[in-house]
C-alpha cells in the first residue's frame, strides 16, 4: 500500500513538474520578440544619443537573456548596470562577478533603457566610442569592451555574433540613410514664416568628444534651432557660452548638449596657434569654456599667446 501511494505521489509530482516547466518556457521572452518589443526604442535613441541601435539591442539581449534574467524581471535591469557611487534609486543585490553585487532597479524597462543611454554618454572612458560611425557595429562592441564595460573576454565577440545572427544592423541604417537624404528633403516653413526642419532625420547631427552638434547652416538661429531639436531657448547659447543674441553664423557648429567637462583622453593639452582664442578651443575639443579656465588658472576673459600649452583634462600645478 504505501508503496502504491508512493508510486501515485511520485507520478502527481512528475506531472506538476512538467506542467510548471511547460508554463515556465511558454512565459520566457524569445530572441525575436525581444527585438520586436524594443527595437523602436533602440532606433528612438540611436537618432538622439548616436548609440547604434545595434548595439544597444545586442547589449540588451546579452545583459538581460532576452529579458528573461531575474535583474530584467525583477529589477527592470537590461544592462547590467551596477549602482556605482553615485546612485540614488532604488536597488537589488545579485551575485555576478562577486557575491551580493549591487545593481540599479527601474521603474520600467524604459527607464532602462534611457539610463544605459546616460551612462554611456556621461562617463569619459565610453568617450571615444561617439566618434565612431553609428553603423560601426563591431568597432562600437569592440570599444565597449576595451572601456571595460563588461569583464567577459569574449564580450565583443558575442556582441557580433548577436547582431550578425540577428541582422540588426539594419537598424543602423537608419540614421544613415536619414542623413544621405537630409540635403535634398523639401523643407517645410512653419506659421512664422522661419525656416523649420524636421528633428528627426532632416537635419544631421554629429558628436564631438561625445556632444551632439549641429552644423550652422545659413539662416540658422538659436530659435530656429531650438524648435527644430525641441529645445528651451536658453539652452544652445549656454551649451555653446554664448550670449543669447550673439551671430550664431559666425560659427561653423552648435552643440545642441552639455559640453563635457574634460576632453577624450587621446587629447590631454592643446599648442595654442596664432589668433585662436579660449572660446574657439572649447568648442574644438566639447570642453566646457569654465572648464578650460579652471584648469589652466586663467581669468575669465582671458586669452592665451601662440605657443601656450592649455591643459584640457585637468588643472595645472602651480
Amino acid at each position: 500500500m504505501i508503496n502504491k501511494f508512493s508510486s501515485q505521489g511520485l507520478l502527481l509530482f512528475a506531472i506538476l513538474f512538467f506542467q510548471i516547466s511547460e508554463i515556465t518556457a511558454q512565459n520566457r521572452i524569445t530572441r525575436e520578440q525581444y527585438i520586436e518589443t524594443y527595437k523602436d526604442w533602440a532606433i528612438e535613441d540611436m537618432r538622439r544619443s548616436g548609440i547604434p541601435a545595434s548595439i544597444k539591442l545586442a547589449q540588451g539581449i546579452l545583459e538581460s537573456a532576452s529579458g528573461n534574467s531575474r535583474l530584467a524581471v525583477e529589477a527592470n535591469n537590461h544592462f547590467g548596470i551596477k549602482c556605482h557611487t553615485g546612485w540614488e534609486g532604488e536597488r537589488v543585490f545579485h551575485h555576478d562577478d562577486a557575491r551580493n553585487e549591487c545593481f540599479r532597479k527601474y521603474r520600467n524597462p524604459r527607464q532602462s533603457f534611457e539610463d544605459h543611454t546616460t551612462f554611456l554618454t556621461t562617463r569619459p572612458r565610453y568617450s571615444g566610442l561617439f566618434e565612431l560611425a553609428t553603423t560601426d557595429y563591431k568597432g562600437w562592441a569592440n570599444g565597449l569592451q576595451q572601456a571595460g564595460y563588461a569583464t567577459n573576454p569574449n564580450y565583443a565577440r558575442l556582441l557580433i555574433r548577436i547582431i550578425e545572427e540577428n541582422q540588426l544592423y539594419l537598424l543602423d541604417q537608419d540614421i544613415s540613410e536619414t542623413a544621405r537624404r537630409s540635403r535634398r528633403e523639401t523643407q517645410r516653413r512653419d506659421t512664422s514664416g522661419e525656416l523649420v526642419i524636421d528633428p528627426f532625420g532632416k537635419r544631421q547631427t554629429a558628436y564631438n568628444n561625445g556632444v551632439r552638434y549641429v552644423m550652422v547652416e545659413p539662416g540658422d538661429t538659436f530659435e530656429s534651432l531650438s524648435r527644430i531639436f525641441n529645445l528651451r531657448s536658453w539652452e544652445i547659447p549656454s551649451y555653446n557660452d554664448l550670449p543669447a543674441n550673439a551671430d550664431i553664423n559666425k560659427y561653423r557648429i552648435l552643440y545642441i548638449e552639455n559640453k563635457r567637462r574634460n576632453s577624450h583622453p587621446d587629447h590631454p593639452f592643446h599648442i595654442v596657434k596664432e589668433g585662436e582664442t579660449m572660446h574657439e578651443i572649447s568648442q574644438q575639443y566639447g570642453v566646457r569654456l569654465n572648464r578650460l579656465y579652471h584648469f589652466n588658472r586663467m581669468q575669465d576673459g582671458e586669452q592665451p599667446k601662440a605657443g601656450d600649452r592649455l591643459n584640457l583634462r585637468r588643472r595645472i600645478r602651480q
